[in-house]
């Protein structure tokens, strides 16, 4: 269980949220400049809350009135980008194994045969990223996070650098790691087409504001993207 009830002032932007995630993917939606990846950089410990408190699994990350701010590297929260951030120098298995590393855990080769294969990233182990599609950087990206052994998976619009045709390509993966992978999710996207296939849980962003939580009927049907 997530439980965030945070009020963050950037300039002349104020955030103030408050919602409870249980599992599966809690997808957090609106327009640009609602605040959803200032939020997701709050619970990753990437920017200090003003006041109020995140909770996960019952512990406290954060907790302004108690004085508490768990470091990030503390968090064990996985934290995938808009776009993969790979380091061109290591093949994609030592990109993998990053993750894994920096988060002190011993080496596990079942889990990470498990990890390749729910990605389908086996075959691509040897090369550089220089040489992956954009897709296959992103299925890297979400690797290196799962091998962090993280409670709780961020993704912050995963498909917003791709192309139509690399977002039909990586969105049966992302549907994979729903119901396969059993790490809680909070997904970033401004894509209603997009949540449709891999949301579960809505929370909606207005202008800092949580303006509703609930399903997929929070969607406007209407919405038209690029997904194609």
């Amino acid at each position: 269980m997530l439980a965030v009830d945070v009020e963050k002032r950037l300039g002349a932007f104020t955030l103030a949220v408050r919602f409870q995630a249980a599992g599966g993917v809690t997808a957090l939606f609106g327009p640009s400049g609602a605040g959803k990846t200032t939020v997701v950089n709050i619970i990753a410990g990437l920017l200090t809350p003003d006041r109020g408190s995140i909770a996960l699994d019952g512990q406290a990350l954060f907790d302004a009135a108690a004085g508490v701010n768990v470091p990030p590297h503390r968090r064990r929260v996985g934290y995938v980008f808009q776009e993969g951030r790979l380091f061109p120098h290591l093949s994609v298995r030592q990109n993998l194994d990053y993750g894994r590393r920096m988060s002190g855990h011993p080496r596990d080769e079942r889990e990470f045969a498990r990890v390749a294969a729910l990605l389908d990233i086996g075959h691509l182990l040897n090369r550089r990223p220089r040489k992956l599609s954009a897709g296959e950087r992103q299925r890297i990206a979400i690797g290196r996070a799962l091998l962090m052994q993280p409670r709780l998976l961020l993704l912050d619009e995963p498909l917003a650098a791709l192309d139509a045709a690399r977002k039909r390509e990586i969105l049966p993966y992302l549907v994979r790691l729903r119901d396969e992978a059993r790490v809680p999710m909070v997904y970033v996207s401004h894509s209603a087409a997009e949540l449709r296939r891999i949301g579960e849980n809505i929370v909606r962003l207005e202008a800092g504001r949580v303006a509703a939580c609930g399903g997929i009927e929070l969607l406007d049907e209407t919405e038209t993207d690029a997904l194609g």
